[in-house]
């Protein structure tokens, strides 16, 4: 694993919720603050589906990172707004079926970044940088980036359950298009956002996150589907992420704390607020 420069954990606050933290105690994971766990029980009574979309959206990692890996024969990746590490992270999906596939994780959060380069200290084919991925040309010029990935040949692009936080002011549609708009043909865009289908429901959404100290912009499927346009959706194109080539025979993610179990199921019974996603490819 290369470097990526020098982490600043003083930095890190514990008095504001970060969504890494928050989306990692819905995938069973421990490296969270008591505000975290304050902000998610705080929404979910609003917005129970949350719990169910976050765990969706890890499995659909899992086979969007196998069906690029396998079918698509990618074997390099950059993990933009990748998260604290958990079980089956990019690189460990992509191993499985590519022993030779190199990964690039990008966080702005420092505690990602600790945990995600003690984790991977060994690993040469991999690196951890500190960068933000609405500055896509830093990533980009990134020595690291330049040591492992070679955009003569395809690369796959993931923004998995992180661009609800890019706001409109952020150019999203440049956020996501800069890196797959550089790369070789047969790269693909990997992406997953937070949808509703009735915009007033996802305004309200909005305004009680973003309110919480998350940028938070819940969108309708047609303006994420509007992102990718020039690029070729794989089958079955953007959807549901519970609907994209759902596998009952991939590995389960660790069980939920307590205080969350309530709340497992919740899509069940609502669908109007889902994990919406797939994968593209540049032709």
């Amino acid at each position: 694993m290369t470097a990526g420069g020098a982490i600043d954990l003083a930095s890190v606050r514990h008095d504001v919720p970060t969504s890494a933290r928050a989306y990692g105690w819905m995938l069973g994971g421990r490296d969270n603050y008591e505000i975290d766990r304050r902000f998610l029980l705080t929404t979910l009574p609003a917005f129970p589906e949350c719990v169910d979309i976050a765990r969706q959206n890890r499995a659909f990692l899992y086979r969007a990172v196998r069906h690029l890996a396998q079918e698509e024969g990618i074997r390099q990746f950059i993990d933009l707004g990748c998260g604290l590490p958990t079980e089956n992270n990019v690189h460990q999906v992509a191993r499985s079926f590519a022993p030779d596939a190199r990964v690039v994780y990008v966080d702005i959060d420092p505690i990602v970044l600790a945990h995600a380069r003690a984790l991977l200290a060994s690993d040469a084919g991999t690196a951890v940088l500190q960068a933000d991925m609405r500055e896509p040309e830093k990533v980009l010029d990134h020595p690291d980036v330049r040591h492992l990935i070679d955009f003569s040949e395809p690369v796959a692009v993931l923004f998995l359950s992180v661009v609800h936080h890019l706001g409109d002011d952020d150019d999203p549609r440049g956020t996501l298009r800069t890196i797959i708009d550089r790369a070789a043909p047969g790269s693909c865009l990997c992406l997953s956002q937070v949808v509703a289908d009735d915009p007033a429901r996802g305004r309200e959404m909005s305004r009680l996150i973003s309110g919480q100290g998350i940028p938070w912009r819940t969108r309708t499927p047609a303006e994420v589907d509007a992102f990718l346009d020039g690029l070729e959706p794989v089958e079955p194109g953007l959807v549901n992420l519970a609907d994209w080539r759902p596998d009952p025979d991939q590995p389960a993610l660790a069980p939920v704390d307590e205080p969350l179990l309530p709340y497992v199921g919740a899509t069940k019974l609502k669908r109007g607020v889902y994990e919406y996603g797939g994968i593209a490819r540049k032709p």
